[in-house]
């Protein structure tokens, strides 16, 4: 069962013997509890794929002649599975997969292009030229810095650049965590049991000098089941992805 954010302290301050609260604003132990629930949350979902932080997702283009086929990453995505984009030159929503590319089969395929169907940009960061097509939509994309995305081709009779509006990404996204006595941590409930079981051997250990035996054992416990229990729906071995891409 899912708890709120001071259902969570609650339950804390009651096993450390703590005073009790109405909101976690009611005394400074209460605070510094939410900060380890809050900190323990994103321990969490930082090393695992959580199936509630899964969503499309809208690049930000740069909207830039000079960069016409770059996007940045919203600052909140963890992780890019899946892009797509609308190739149609009539707004018919003709969605393609645009593959990714290592950097350096990126810029590979980019130093063979003919100057007379690309334009050369500069990469964002360091300014290496790249040669991107011109007269195509774009199939495959690759980022240099973790920051930035970039595709491999435009079609200017169509965009003088790559629009926002036609990206169509699927990935893993950072929600943002709530210091509110009503805020409910945005995991399955399955997890939560984990999250309380963490954040609650955390704060024994650093706000009451010790660790609880029973509560570490209860920890241990939770982490092996959500790893195995995480999807509503069961899901197939899936090889590991690194960085956003």
């Amino acid at each position: 069962m899912k708890k709120n954010l001071l259902e969570i302290v609650q339950n804390i301050l009651s096993d450390m013997d703590s005073q009790e609260v109405n909101s976690i604003s009611d005394s400074i132990e209460a605070m510094q509890v939410a900060q380890i629930v809050e900190t323990t949350f994103y321990n969490i979902i930082a090393s695992r794929d959580i199936p509630e932080h899964e969503s499309f997702i809208k690049l930000t283009a740069l909207s830039d002649t000079d960069f016409p086929t770059h996007f940045k990453y919203p600052t909140n995505v963890k992780q890019i599975k899946n892009l797509s984009y609308d190739v149609s030159s009539d707004s018919t929503y003709a969605y393609s997969d645009i593959k990714w590319l290592e950097p350096l089969d990126f810029i590979n395929r980019s130093d063979r292009r003919s100057l007379s169907s690309a334009t050369v940009v500069d990469d964002k960061v360091a300014g290496t030229k790249i040669r991107v097509y011109n007269d195509r939509m774009p199939s495959y994309y690759t980022s240099f810095d973790d920051e930035h995305i970039v595709m491999d081709a435009y079609d200017s009779d169509v965009d003088t650049t790559l629009q926002e509006s036609k990206t169509r990404a699927y990935g893993t996204t950072y929600p943002v965590f709530s210091q509110d006595d009503t805020y409910v941590p945005e995991i399955d409930g399955t997890m939560h049991p984990y999250l309380l079981a963490e954040a609650k051997s955390t704060c024994m250990s650093l706000l009451k000098g010790g660790s609880d035996m029973k509560v570490e054992q209860s920890a241990r416990r939770q982490k092996s089941y959500v790893q195995n229990d995480m999807y509503k729906t069961k899901k197939g071995f899936k090889r590991p992805h690194y960085g956003r891409h």
